[in-house]
């Protein structure tokens, strides 16, 4: 199991620039508006998916990118919202000839990598197929692949919250433990520092000291919001997620320059709701409020 990496970029290597693309900004509700949970960092030579939930494949070749481009994917947790593409993610740079995708999650992401490529997974019959049969072969080779073909072979590292990565083109990935749906899921959220910008991730977490920690003075905090202002109607909900109020005081508190709110349920787009989840945290905080949309781009 992978708990740290650690390579240094060189002293006179230029900060890299970050650039964010939100591909999943919805829930797990099938909604045309909002994939659910995906975003891209682009970052020095980098592209980072950070999780991968159903529709995010779309958004990122609506958003002018290959599967094939991304270097490195992380999950904050494995709920399906956050998981769901990570097939055909692997799968079609696999059928582009990319290079192995480094992948990196808390468990079971061996388990589930194996049940979907192993040979005995549920894509076997369909990798044996494109890589045994003459047919498919010759159509390989046209596009300019070697024979034998190889199985999709990304790197599997499974993590625990506290894990840190920094990449030798100058980025450092921190992450945190934040409560979602513990014991039966490992939940993080993370963050992205280059020597000049940061984001934080919330993952799907209720207000807690390790994620203010993690995100203080950051300058984007992008935080779920899964609940309608002041509404209690559901337990779990309520203690799970905060609204839009409370992600307003958790900004101030932290001193982040911007937040947006992502994650949104479809109910949570109906006439006046973005504006009341706006006032709401603008009550308490002072930067730059906004609410997620599905191809949004920040440059950082």
């Amino acid at each position: 199991m992978t708990r740290e990496v650690m390579t240094h970029a060189t002293d006179d290597q230029p900060a890299p620039s970050l650039k964010l693309t939100l591909l999943g900004t919805g829930s797990p509700e099938a909604y045309k508006r909002r994939a659910s949970s995906g975003y891209l960092l682009e970052v020095g030579g980098d592209k980072v998916l950070i999780d991968c939930g159903g529709g995010v494949f779309d958004r990122l070749v609506q958003a002018g990118h290959k599967p094939s481009d991304i270097t490195h994917l992380f999950f904050s947790h494995l709920h399906s919202d956050h998981m769901m593409d990570y097939a055909r993610l692997v799968h079609a740079a696999w059928d582009e000839g990319g290079g192995s995708l480094q992948v990196y999650g808390p468990r079971p992401l061996a388990m589930i990598h194996e049940s979907l490529f192993s040979r005995q997974g549920a894509l076997a019959a369909d990798l044996i197929a494109r890589t045994e049969n003459p047919g498919s072969q010759e159509v390989w080779q046209q596009r300019g692949g070697s024979l034998p073909r190889m199985w999709p072979d990304p790197v599997i590292n499974e993590i625990e919250p506290g894990f840190c990565f920094q990449s030798p083109s100058g980025w450092k990935l921190r992450s945190c433990s934040v409560p979602h749906t513990q014991p039966q899921l490992i939940c993080m959220a993370f963050r992205i520092d280059t020597a000049n910008a940061s984001v934080t991730y919330s993952g799907d977490s209720a207000l807690c000291a390790e994620l203010e920690a993690l995100a203080s003075n950051t300058d984007l905090l992008l935080h779920w919001c899964y609940r309608k202002l002041n509404d209690h109607s559901m337990d779990y909900v309520t203690r799970l997620s905060p609204d839009a109020r409370q992600i307003g005081q958790l900004a101030s508190r932290c001193n982040v320059s911007r937040v947006l709110l992502t994650h949104l349920r479809p109910d949570m787009d109906g006439h006046g709701q973005h504006a009341a989840m706006l006032n709401a945290v603008n009550e308490c905080f002072d930067g730059e409020a906004g609410i997620a949309e599905d191809l949004m781009t920040i440059d950082l």
